[in-house]
């Protein structure tokens, strides 16, 4: 699913000879460096880099995966997924089961004003807060993955405000968890999904870029309290699954936290967070003027 040689090839291809100290010419009609540049400018033979980008030499030392590292400019991330690829052969990693903690659940449920999820390697939705479901219509999370839902269901004007780049983050997320867990039956079944049925994930997953979000800005165009602009903080936990606690907060006093608050009220006051129907005006000012109404009372 994911290969070594393959990640060679693409990150050669988008090196600037000239930054590497390479004169360039009209005639040039490579892009980025040819093997034998970065052959010579890592301190192997020819022969042995082009038998790595073939697939034909196998376990390079840490000392060449470093130095191949420093002439295709990798940044931290990008580094360890290499690492990660030289290393399958001698050991594969058993994918996480995808169970959640009855603890972890607890904690969850602590986090009340912000929606909270609990999300697996593949990006399956494993447990959510109430809040987290009236965000995405879905009052139980269970069956959600947030790579399907932003490519096969959502689309560029849905639910997804920044989707360009939320489309970057995914394919990104999934490359490294191919890297990490490349026996995973799921992980590669998702994957031919998602390339059957977008154009966009099958160009952005041909670019083999690699990307490791912890945190950030996600925007939300929900279609009762119009625009969310949330931060979200990524917590990965320390048993090594890859599991993650995903937490969305607003700015205090922001037009954000207004709709979050209207969200719960609606809700509470049974209202359907998935019911476009009744949706509030396109920037959703006027639900939140009631939400402040609310608040104040």
């Amino acid at each position: 699913m994911d290969d070594l040689a393959g990640f060679l090839r693409t990150r050669r291809s988008r090196v600037d000879p000239a930054t590497a100290g390479i004169p360039v010419d009209g005639r040039r009609r490579v892009a980025g460096l040819r093997r034998e540049e970065v052959a010579h400018l890592s301190g192997v033979s020819v022969d042995y880099y082009v038998r790595l980008e073939q697939g034909r030499a196998t376990q390079p030392s840490e000392q060449v995966l470093d130095a191949l590292a420093r002439v295709l400019g990798l940044d931290p991330t990008e580094r360890g997924h290499l690492h990660r690829l030289a290393r399958q052969p001698r050991r594969r990693t058993k994918a996480p089961s995808g169970r959640v903690r009855p603890e972890l659940l607890q904690v969850l449920g602590l986090v009340a004003d912000a929606p909270a999820l609990v999300m697996g390697h593949r990006l399956d939705v494993l447990a959510g807060n109430r809040l987290a479901g009236l965000l995405y219509g879905r009052p139980d999370l269970a069956g959600l993955n947030i790579a399907r839902h932003l490519f096969l269901e959502e689309g560029e004007h849905g639910l997804y405000a920044g989707w360009e780049t939320c489309t970057l983050d995914v394919v990104g997320h999934l490359r490294l968890a191919a890297g990490k867990y490349p026996d995973d039956p799921r992980l590669t079944s998702l994957i031919g999904e998602l390339a059957m049925g977008s154009e966009r994930f099958r160009r952005l997953w041909a670019r083999a870029d690699v990307r490791a979000r912890t945190h950030g800005r996600k925007a939300y165009r929900h279609p009762l309290v119009g625009l969310l602009e949330l931060h979200q903080e990524n917590f990965g936990l320390p048993d090594g699954s890859g599991t993650e606690l995903l937490v969305l907060t607003a700015a205090p006093g922001s037009p954000t936290e207004d709709g979050l608050r209207l969200l719960a009220a609606l809700d509470a006051d049974g209202g359907s967070a998935a019911d476009g129907g009744n949706a509030a005006d396109g920037d959703g000012g006027g639900a939140r003027e009631t939400a402040r109404a609310r608040t104040t009372e």
